[in-house]
Parts: structure tokens; C-alpha cells; sequence
């Protein structure tokens, strides 16, 4: 204490036998900024030893221990709010892409079930209104299958087929009464000679991939979305919270408050406390470049707008097949089924029930498709280096780190230039952190649960691009139940319904090749998804042999 008295005389005297001389000697000059430093110092603060300090220097210090305790306790929860900020701006990007994209495909969708309603009573008459909940029920099936039910697609077209095929045949033929036995027989004869035309293989083909790609898409979106969520949420360890409370507070321990810490010291701080959350990297990368590679599929060669828009008009053109050809197709059934019974019933025929011919219009929206897709594009890929340019973006814009070549910065124990390199990214180049002690054995098990979330993801968009079906129940149920608020609402992913005729057992698949472009054609990975899944569990499994 007395020599920092001492100190405090010296540089008093020194500036009073510079009385008046301050703007010709620039000796002066600093012996008069230095007392008036030293005056308003020791007005505010008793510099005492820092012996008792546990984190900062333990030089002259103005921090009792209490102090101390309350600026690690300060610079944890402000680190921990600077991930979350930082996190919830791609949550913000994620979600407002799936928000548009599914805004956009179930008006799509529900323009396409509006047509149909509006346009085939008076095209059909009784055709349409005696059927009308076999049309609700395959639009209902459609819906369900793009929110994420465990439901076959191609089962559900071909039982909208037959359905539909059952119905117009009895409408058709009003003056026999027809069994549900003759109908079983009546189907298998009549789909051997295609009653339809192709355009119940056609819409399957085209449909079932415009579906595939379309619920992928969206929920590769949620599950970037709830991923990020997960991962700032991640507390930092102990060795962490005192290397952060060393970097923003422990200047001011010195009187050094108006000192920034060099950029090379913030950047292995951070580097050191988000070394698992950098080893997302990788998977993150191949999720957003998957979501590219569908978007350009979605807008391309699966051409959803077109395959969507114009389902009803698909089923128009395929009533009119049966229609111009049900006199073969009865006697061709009559051959192979026998001929029913007449009925006692009163007949009437069924072209008296068709009425005046309406042409179906297809409003194309391809348009507005191309600008989310591209819009899509440009922000996914911004976000591909999300992990590993976080470090360098926390020290520039919130701890606010001097620049690189500054070296009157705050290095850890004083103001001067910070000599170690800079760690690589990842946690196991955090061996020899000097900054953060990092124990590279012990991975944190919620971030690699996210990395296999990562993994099954793009494994479903890597199926979706070359027109494989895939299971979505997992996801469907991850989604609801993640208590993420806003990453996949009810009204949005929908909730596990009951088993219908049409829903299946979960299909396995091999994951597409990943390189640094992402998903490629039909390429595979070795791992299939079911393995990821076990994968996920051992690691769980080895969280408590690792404590």
C-alpha cells in the first residue's frame, strides 16, 4: 500500500513542476494525463494486492473476491445471451424460409382443392356430388403426408384410384346392382385396361416426387431451426466461465476499462468454450447444401408448382378417360366378371347428369416459386459457416476485440500485444489451448445428439433428391414435442394420427454420398439411418463411462 502511495506523490510532483509547460514539453504532457488518471482512480477505487483473486492477476487490483465471484457470475450470463443472440438470428432466417415455403405450397394446394370444388359440380353433376368425400379424403391424405405422417403416398393415390373407380362404375351403370364382390372383381379386370388413361401412373410419378421433395425441404428447415435452438442453450463448463471472466472483466480489475482484448486472445477464448459446438460443422454444411440441392429440384425437374397446381385438372382429364371409354371397359369387366344383376331400382342415364362443360385454368405461380428458391439459396448459404466464423464474430461485434495488429490491447494480464497462435476450430485442436483448459476426451453429448440429428436429416434430403420415400414419423414427433415454441407449430407439422389403410412401416435408406457440395444424385453413404439412431444411443450410453 505504501508504495503504491509513493507512486501516486511521484507522479502529483511531476506534474506540478510541469505547472504551465504542458504545451512545450511533451514530457509534461504525460506526466499531467497520468496524474489526473491517478487522481480520478484513487478517488473511485482502493487499489489493494490481489492476492485473494482466484481468476485475474494477482497484481494491484481494485476487485475484492466478492467482486470478483460477481463479474465470473456477469461475464457467464452475458457470453451465454451473446450465443443465444447470435443463435436466434439463423433460428429467425430458418423458420421465415419454412414459413414462406409452406405458406406458398399449401396455398398451392388448397387452390388446387378450391378448383376442383368450384368447377365439378357443373362438369359432373351427380358424378362429383354422390363422390365428393373420395376427392376431400385424397386432398385430406396429401396434407397429412406433406405435414410428416408415417403415410405411404403412392398407396394412398392408388386407394384414391380405386375408390374413385368403384364409384363411377356403379354411377355408370345405374341399372345393375352391383355387389361389393363384383366391384373387387370389377377393379382388377378394368385396371389391367387402364380406365384412367396414364394418368394415374403419370400423377404417382410426379406427384409422389414434387411430395417427397416438398416435405423434406420443409422440415430440413425445423430441424436446422431446433438444432441451433439445442446448441445455445448448451451451458459452458467451469474452466469457460473463468476464461470469459478473464477476457471482458478482469481489465477493469486493473483500471484498464477503456483497454479492448486482442483479437487473437478472444478469438482462442471463445474458439476454447465453443470447441464442440465448431465440430458442427461439418454435418451443418452438408444439411445446407442439401437444402440447396432439393430447392433446385423443387423448382426444376420436380416442378412442384406445375405438379401441384394442376392435380384437379389431372383428375378432370381422368374422369373424361373413363367416360370416352366406359362402353369397352363395361364389356371388357362384363367378359371377365359375368354380367350383374339388373337392377329394381329406377335407372337413369348418366350422361343426363353430366352438365355443360367447364374448362379447368391452371394459375401458375412458377414465379414466385423461383424467388423463394433463390431467396432460399442465398441465405443457406451464408449460413454454411455458421459454426466455425461464431468465434470471430462474437469478438468483433459483442466483446468487441482490438483489431489484429493492435498491440496496446488487454493479453490476459496487462495492456501489450498477445503473442500465442490462434487454435484451429473443433475440439480437438484445442489440445494446447493456452486460454482454456479443454479436455478433448469428453465430447458434450447434447451437441453430438445434434450432430446426428444433422446426419438423419440430410440422409431423408439426400432421398428426396433422387425420388425416395423415406420415414418421417421420427421427425414428426421430435418437432412437436421439442418445446421450441415456434420451430414446427401444430397447425404446421402436424400431430401423429391413427393408422388408415394407407400408412406403412418405416423404410430405412442409404444415406447419399456427402462431400463438400452435399448431396450428389443417386450417390450413397454407407451408413443407413437406423444405424445413426443406435449410433445416437451409444453415445448416451457412454456419457456416463466418460463422467
Amino acid at each position: 500500500m505504501a508504495r503504491r502511495k509513493v507512486a501516486g506523490v511521484h507522479v502529483l510532483l511531476g506534474a506540478v513542476m510541469c505547472n504551465g509547460l504542458q504545451d512545450q514539453d511533451p514530457i509534461c504532457k504525460i506526466r499531467q494525463r497520468l496524474s489526473q488518471r491517478w487522481l480520478s482512480y484513487s478517488t473511485t477505487f482502493s487499489l489493494i494486492l490481489g492476492e485473494h483473486l482466484r481468476i485475474c492477476p494477482q497484481g494491484y487490483t481494485c476487485c475484492t473476491s466478492e467482486m470478483e465471484e460477481n463479474f465470473a457470475n456477469k461475464s457467464r450470463s452475458e457470453f451465454e445471451a451473446m450465443m443465444k443472440e447470435a443463435g436466434r438470428s439463423v433460428q429467425t432466417t430458418l423458420t421465415a424460409q419454412h414459413r414462406s415455403f409452406d405458406s406458398y405450397f399449401q396455398d398451392l394446394l388448397n387452390k388446387s382443392e378450391k378448383a376442383l370444388y368450384d368447377a365439378f359440380p357443373s362438369m359432373y353433376g351427380e358424378l362429383y356430388t354422390q363422390n365428393m368425400k373420395v376427392f376431400k379424403d385424397l386432398y385430406s391424405e396429401l396434407r397429412r403426408y406433406y405435414r410428416g405422417s408415417n403415410i405411404n403416398l403412392e398407396e394412398a393415390l392408388n386407394e384414391f384410384w380405386t375408390r374413385l373407380l368403384e364409384r363411377l362404375f356403379k354411377l355408370m351403370n345405374p341399372q345393375y346392382h352391383i355387389t361389393d364382390e363384383y366391384l373387387d372383381c370389377m377393379v382388377k379386370h378394368a385396371e389391367q385396361h387402364k380406365p384412367f388413361g396414364e394418368v394415374p401412373r403419370d400423377l404417382k410419378v410426379k406427384a409422389t416426387r414434387a411430395f417427397i421433395a416438398a416435405r423434406s425441404y420443409a422440415q430440413g428447415f425445423l430441424v436446422g431451426s431446433d438444432v441451433v435452438r439445442k446448441v445455445s442453450q448448451v451451458s459452458l463448463s467451469h474452466e469457460c466461465t473463468r476464461a470469459i471472466m478473464k477476457l471482458m472483466y478482469c481489465p477493469h480489475c486493473r483500471g484498464m476499462s477503456n483497454v479492448k482484448p486482442c483479437n487473437n486472445y478472444c478469438l482462442n477464448v471463445v474458439k476454447g468454450c465453443l470447441a464442440n459446438q465448431a465440430d458442427l460443422n461439418t454435418e451443418w454444411k452438408y444439411l445446407m447444401d442439401s437444402l440447396v440441392v432439393v430447392a433446385d429440384r423443387i423448382d426444376g425437374p420436380y416442378n412442384v408448382d406445375t405438379v401441384i397446381g394442376t392435380i384437379h385438372m389431372r383428375i378432370a382429364e381422368a374422369i373424361s378417360n373413363l367416360q370416352e371409354n366406359k362402353d369397352s371397359i363395361t364389356a371388357k369387366v362384363f367378359q371377365g366378371c359375368g354380367n350383374p344383376k339388373i337392377s329394381t331400382k329406377g335407372s337413369s342415364s348418366e350422361d343426363k347428369k353430366r352438365r355443360g362443360k367447364v374448362v379447368l385454368e391452371a394459375k401458375s405461380s412458377a414465379q414466385a416459386l423461383e424467388m423463394l428458391v433463390l431467396d432460399a439459396k442465398g441465405n443457406l448459404t451464408a449460413l454454411k459457416t455458421y459454426w466455425i466464423t461464431l468465434p470471430g464474430s462474437l469478438c468483433s461485434k459483442k466483446v468487441m476485440a482490438s483489431s489484429a495488429a493492435d498491440n496496446k490491447c488487454w493479453n490476459g494480464m496487462t495492456k501489450g500485444s498477445y503473442l500465442p497462435e490462434v487454435m484451429g476450430d473443433g475440439l480437438a485442436n484445442q489440445i494446447n489451448n493456452p486460454e482454456v483448459e479443454v479436455d478433448i476426451t469428453k465430447p458434450d453429448m447434447t451437441i453430438r445428439q445434434q450432430i446426428m440429428q444433422l446426419k438423419i436429416m440430410t440422409n431423408r434430403l439426400g432421398n428426396a433428391n433422387i425420388g425416395n420415400d423415406v420415414d418421417f414419423q421420427d421427425a414428426s414427433d421430435d418437432m412437436s414435442g421439442s418445446g421450441s415454441g415456434d420451430s414446427c407449430p401444430d397447425d404446421v407439422c402436424g400431430k401423429r394420427l391413427s393408422k388408415s389403410p394407407s400408412t406403412r412401416q418405416p423404410e430405412t435408406h442409404a444415406i447419399p454420398k456427402q462431400s463438400g457440395h452435399g448431396i450428389n444424385g443417386a450417390s450413397s453413404r454407407s451408413l443407413p439411418s437406423a444405424f445413426l439412431l443406435l449410433l445416437s444411443v451409444a453415445f448416451i450410453a457412454a456419457q456416463h463411462l466418460w463422467r
